[in-house]
């Protein structure tokens, strides 16, 4: 619902979020035309191959959890950790490599009453991975 929202400007309560997805968007960052190629996971359980292979595939990650999902929100560590490690491999670039960017995403902080991650846990997790953390609806 993040990327279809984020392409199309408007909230899409109809949405199947098993469903994994490539969107293609252009935009507009900057003065500059930006191509994005998004890939929404869907937060499949999957083998640590495919998980492997997706995240050698992305240049930028945001990882998203549900507020009113602790188990959600447990995965986000290792998604991190992985991330920075397939990345940082010698292969991956030719020996400079450089971190992708990655932010820290909680979803339905609209869902006060359904909350199992504090605002306070998703600060003091973007502080230990020195990854920018944002809270949205």
């Amino acid at each position: 619902a993040l990327t279809v929202r984020f392409i199309t400007r408007r909230f899409i309560g109809d949405y199947d979020p098993t469903l994994e997805m490539i969107y293609r968007h252009v935009a507009v960052i900057d003065g500059e035309m930006v191509h994005f190629e998004i890939l929404d996971t869907a937060g499949q359980e999957e083998d640590s191959l495919q998980i492997e292979e997706k995240i050698k595939w992305g240049d930028g990650f945001a990882v998203v959890y549900s507020v009113t999902d602790r188990c959600s929100f447990d995965e986000v560590m290792r998604l991190c950790f992985l991330i920075n490690h397939l990345h940082a491999s010698p292969k991956r670039s030719g020996g400079g490599a450089e971190q992708p960017p990655v932010v820290i995403v909680g979803n339905k902080k609209d869902l006060q009453f359904d909350r199992m991650v504090s605002t306070e846990d998703g600060e003091n997790l973007s502080k230990a991975l020195k990854i920018p953390f944002y809270e949205i609806s």
